[in-house]
């Protein structure tokens, strides 16, 4: 009878320990065994909310793995079950089990990006956010004063110059009032920063007046190194109570009136963005400022003097001026540099 007692808990224990051993092998080689990624499943999402269960249960679906209670066993073991992360991942061929557990567990979700350029308009900017098929929509139709108060700013304020211009990365799924919020706080944080460090001028008082003139700087040239000469002129003509007299802020004021033509009747139709029928700064900026033209408005160029500026040729150079006879004579050389371009066009 102790025999067979012995016996029976032998083959008890070899039984277990062919159990234990086959076990281990099979949890080995799943940890060695690459998961199978395809283009059609290496886009993988986890859910907000999901435990490491239905993760595994993910990925066998997904036909990523054959065995879902290993890759379980393995979260457990390594103490990872709880610290997976939702969000959007892509995975890639030859990744291992673990690989994959440490992606999840880092958070390093797949990311979109949407960029912000200097020059365009807040309507500009809302188009793109709502054409962009990884953002999540929110804000309706609201207007911009009241995704302005969404995003915390005073009462009333309007969102035009507001967006620092950009390139974002972002998860899927990002509220489009996230998206707007980096970037208004990318903005107010390099205007002050600006601000602190400017060149004082007695008619930019505010970093709000700062932005706005930049706005116009901007819309102004396209050319880095103008942008402090620009800003020097329109500094200049704030100073002597000239009119700033820009067309990009007409522009700006006739709004869906616009038509790629502006006209001798529009510089004198009175809008409070005709700065040739208004004196000072618009009301608002007109557009996004860049970097480099914020820093022109807190740093212009030493010339004291200069009133005036006109392309040399369409698209071209500007050739800045301080007297009205020189500027009227530039304006006649770039009218000759166009008539020229135009004849020799096919």
């Amino acid at each position: 009878m102790k025999l067979l007692f012995k016996l029976i808990s032998l083959l008890l224990i070899t039984a277990i320990a062919t159990v234990g051993f086959l076990a281990w092998y099979q949890y080995q080689r799943f940890q060695e065994t690459p998961l199978a990624v395809t283009p059609e499943n290496a886009l993988f999402e986890i859910k907000p909310g999901s435990n490491i269960r239905q993760v595994a249960k993910q990925l066998v679906d997904k036909k990523l793995i054959e065995n879902e209670l290993l890759f379980f066993a393995h979260a457990r073991i390594t103490d990872k079950a709880a610290q997976i992360k939702a969000g959007e991942y892509q995975l890639e061929a030859g990744m291992l089990p673990d690989e994959v557990l440490q992606k999840f567990v880092s958070g390093q979700v797949l990311q979109y990006q949407l960029t912000i350029l200097e020059g365009k308009t807040f309507r500009d900017i809302l188009v793109d956010i709502r054409k962009h098929p990884n953002i999540e929509q929110t804000l309706g139709n609201a207007d911009g004063q009241t995704i302005m108060r969404e995003l915390g700013a005073p009462e009333g304020m309007s969102p035009e110059g507001w967006f620092y211009p950009d390139t974002y990365s972002f998860p899927r799924k990002t509220s489009d009032v996230a998206f707007l919020q980096r970037s208004y706080k990318a903005m107010q944080t390099y205007l002050q920063t600006a601000w602190e460090g400017r060149e004082p001028h007695p008619h930019i008082k505010t970093p709000y007046e700062a932005l706005i003139l930049a706005s116009i700087v901007e819309k102004e040239t396209g050319l880095p190194e103008e942008r402090p000469l620009v800003a020097k002129v329109f500094l200049n003509r704030l100073e002597k109570g000239m009119l700033l007299q820009t067309d990009p802020t007409v522009i700006y004021g006739m709004g869906d009136k616009y038509d790629g033509n502006i006209r001798k009747t529009d510089l004198q139709t009175d809008t409070p963005y005709n700065t040739y029928t208004r004196a000072g700064l618009t009301p608002t900026p007109i557009a996004t400022p860049s970097k480099a033209a914020i820093d022109a408005v807190m740093h212009p160029a030493g010339n004291p003097n200069v009133l005036y500026f006109v392309a040399t040729t369409p698209g071209g150079a500007s050739h800045f001026s301080e007297t009205l006879d020189e500027h009227n004579q530039a304006v006649r050389q770039y009218i000759i540099n166009r008539n020229k371009i135009k004849e020799q066009q096919p």
